[in-house]
């Protein structure tokens, strides 16, 4: 029997909050959903015409073979739009209703944004509730927004970069979201604005049986500068739930831009994401990310190496116990001359758990001079759970440069001993032996998050299962 999720003072599971909604959308899959999605939204022609077209893509795909087991995911069992009684669309803080409030202070959002955050964006369930930016990076003309209030404000920026880095028909769960996404950040840096706080968005699934699709389209002119976190949740049910979120990124030349997230779902939850950059000439994206919770997770950031000098670096931490399958990884794409590549992956698996990188960089033949190095690590701390690797390197063109490292293994047990030998009890000296195997990914994320992440992974090394 599994125990009950445990928290911490600002875990990202939270109990489920008692909030009166508007309406729900709990059918089978239908053009009256996706109808209703645009119209309470007002939203162009263009894009119900978009998501009808995803919708027949939807239809039409067949569930890829290779993926893991989704059979427990019912299409007729969900919530596919949830919107509660207040939408707080880019109004004061003050102003967000008291229990949902309360459930990102727990998450310690407000403070944050106090102390070290250049703005905040909240949703919660399928809509936006709270969006802010520094006045000092409105008068920049830079645009931080939800994606509903986005597309009305900035049409033909939307319109120009949305689903033009992600296609409709990349793969079932691509058409499905495109069909019925709804919210989402709107991220937009004009040239040569160099954004030194982070920016932060985080998503709240609350309703039972949910599902999430919010979209996220980051806009990164030339010689712009910015790093953007992410966030999510969800409480524990006893119900399956769905996040396929979804993120767009365009860094163009000469930019820099850092991802960074840190998710740690219920065992409710499928986290199904896809995530994609396009990275034009001498432009730079590093992902920075871990991954907690969930029943099965699917996550593979995506780097498009399209101009000359164009780089990408990958950092990935995930944690599998009882009852979890994480299938996580990285693609890279060369396309450009001298461009580089760097995937650094991490897996913990315990109590049963199931780890798989699964990865691609494939280098073009005229992405010459390219460099790339791939280095996949897992750790298994019993007899019962797994670690697997599956890279798949193509290399197209003889002035390359790549190199490629994987291990899987148990804790050394001279360490332990020795650990233990210093006064350690053998959870406490198995806890330190597992930080330091993932420093070298965690000393990349905001301290806030690095701290809650060495919290979390604590929580779970001291978790047993009956």
């Amino acid at each position: 029997m599994q125990k009950e999720n445990k928290k911490c003072e600002k875990n990202f599971l939270l109990e489920n909050d008692t909030v009166v909604y508007k309406w729900k959308l709990q059918v089978w899959m239908s053009e009256d959903i996706v109808r209703k999605i645009s119209l309470e939204h007002d939203e162009p022609e263009w894009m119900l015409n978009l998501r009808l077209q995803a919708l027949k893509i939807y239809f039409s795909k067949q569930m890829p073979k290779w993926w893991p087991n989704l059979e427990n995911l019912s299409e007729q069992e969900i919530i596919y739009f949830a919107q509660v009684s207040w939408s707080g669309e880019n109004k004061s803080w003050e102003e967000v209703p008291e229990n949902i409030k309360n459930t990102f202070e727990k998450l310690g959002i407000p403070e944050a944004e106090k102390k070290a955050l250049a703005g905040v964006g909240a949703q919660y369930d399928s809509e936006s509730v709270y969006h802010n930016i520094k006045d000092s990076l409105k008068e920049q003309w830079v645009l931080f927004e939800d994606l509903w209030t986005a597309l009305k404000k900035y049409p033909n920026i939307v319109k120009k970069y949305f689903s033009s880095c992600i296609s409709l028909g990349y793969h079932k769960f691509s058409a499905l979201h495109y069909a019925v996404w709804s919210g989402g950040t709107f991220l937009y840096i004009p040239s040569w604005v160099k954004i030194k706080e982070p920016l932060q968005s985080y998503f709240r699934m609350n309703v039972q049986s949910g599902w999430q699709f919010e979209h996220t389209l980051i806009i990164l002119e030339e010689w712009a500068e910015a790093h953007y976190i992410e966030g999510c949740s969800a409480p524990k049910y006893g119900t399956n739930s769905l996040h396929a979120g979804w993120v767009e990124i365009f860094v163009w030349k000469n930019a820099r831009f850092r991802y960074s997230s840190v998710e740690n779902w219920s065992l409710d939850t499928y986290n199904l994401n896809t995530k994609k950059a396009i990275i034009e000439e001498n432009a730079s994206i590093e992902w920075v990310w871990g991954n907690l919770g969930s029943q099965v997770t699917m996550l593979y950031p995506c780097s498009v190496l399209k101009g000359d000098n164009a780089s990408a670096e990958h950092l990935g931490i995930a944690l599998a116990s009882w009852g979890q399958n994480q299938d996580t990884g990285a693609k890279i794409i060369h396309i450009g001359k001298n461009t580089k590549s760097k995937i650094m992956s991490k897996s913990i698996s315990k109590d049963g758990g199931k780890n798989t990188y699964r990865g691609l960089v494939h280098i073009l033949p005229q992405a010459t001079w390219s460099i790339s190095r791939i280095d996949c690590d897992g750790l298994i701390l019993d007899d019962i759970s797994s670690s697997d690797s599956i890279p798949n390197i193509i290399v197209e063109n003889t002035s390359t440069t790549l190199a490629h490292e994987a291990s899987a293994g148990k804790i050394n047990e001279e360490y332990l001993f020795y650990l233990q030998s210093r006064g350690m009890d053998e959870e406490q000296a198995k806890t330190m032996i597992v930080n330091g195997f993932i420093s070298p990914i965690v000393k990349e994320l905001p301290l806030e998050y690095a701290s809650e992440l060495n919290v979390l992974i604590g929580m779970e090394m001291k978790e047993n299962r009956e």
